[in-house]
């Protein structure tokens, strides 16, 4: 130490006006929360799978000159090919246009019963859980004996009294999916009705319908969008399942359900009839699920660094 001259050292300036900057640019909560989705490639595969669907299944069904109601006999059961580019059915009815075609219903179908049970869903926890006490027993009762009722002999009931249609199916799958969107939210709102910031909105005298939609749900929108993304591919297979079992949505409308139905009987002979629905119902799922699981890990508070 004693080798080192005493000019090498300089001394340390503090700019004052430099000491508290903030280094790095804040971020709000959902910014965050969009940074750290877009670190998951497989999330980010997901949506870019759903948004091709999405695009193919508004213009799909015009990319060519077949109707997906058209039959013709002469052409039945035709393999892929120039004309035909996913074939053609027992009936001669383009395969790829009916595809894509019944990626409107199904998703329709998904979307809408998703939208459904969020609305249900939210209002019905959020006023649960912010009442408590009889209100929140009997709502949660009722809600428990909905659900105990068994899913497929209600389905088959209302297909039976109503008359079979998407309207029929939508409610037939809404009527009791909305209990785990109450649940979840309830549970939240439990959690989030004591918090500081509420009791000062009670104390400011804010009514019921502002500290809902003002202050609760607002900061229970991560699990409820989480538990969206995840409705909404249980409901497209349940719709491929009921139109499966003939429940759905009846020719010559066209859902991927309804074509996997008919494509099953043939598969050993024509494969593409089944391959081609079964597919896109699996594509779908799985786009869904992945968004939903990057969602799910984006929204975490304990992964924030």
């Amino acid at each position: 130490m004693q080798n080192i001259p005493k000019e090498m050292f300089t001394p340390a300036t503090i700019n004052e006006n430099e000491a508290e900057k903030i280094s790095k640019p804040s971020l709000s909560f959902w910014k965050d929360v969009t940074s750290r989705f877009k670190k998951n490639k497989l999330s980010l595969a997901g949506v870019v799978l759903l948004i091709l669907l999405l695009i193919m299944a508004i213009f799909g069904p015009m990319m060519n000159e077949f109707d997906y109601r058209t039959t013709d006999l002469a052409h039945a059961n035709e393999a892929p090919s120039s004309v035909h580019w996913f074939g053609t059915d027992e009936l001669g009815r383009d395969v790829f246009t009916r595809t894509w075609q019944g990626a409107r219903i199904s998703l329709f179908i998904g979307l809408a019963a998703a939208v459904i049970d969020l609305v249900i869903g939210v209002l019905w926890g959020g006023i649960s859980g912010y009442m408590g006490g009889k209100v929140d027993e009997f709502m949660m009762r009722l809600a428990d004996i909905l659900y105990g009722v068994p899913y497929l002999l209600l389905v088959i009931l209302l297909m039976v009294i109503l008359e079979q249609g998407l309207g029929t199916m939508i409610l037939a799958m809404t009527i009791t999916g909305w209990i785990n969107m109450a649940r979840i939210v309830r549970g939240q709102v439990l959690q989030l009705k004591y918090q500081e910031y509420v009791l000062a909105a009670q104390t400011l005298g804010a009514d019921v319908k502002r500290i809902m939609f003002k202050h609760l749900i607002p900061n229970s929108m991560g699990p409820i969008l989480v538990t969206m993304t995840l409705t909404i591919p249980n409901a497209i297979f349940t719709e491929s399942f009921l139109s499966y079992l003939g429940l759905g949505v009846q020719v010559p409308l066209a859902s991927w359900g309804t074509m996997a139905s008919e494509g099953l009987p043939a598969f050993e002979y024509y494969p593409w009839r089944l391959f081609f629905p079964a597919t896109l119902i699996c594509i779908t799922i799985f786009a869904f699920n992945v968004i939903g699981d990057g969602m799910r890990d984006a929204l975490d508070p304990r992964l924030r660094k």
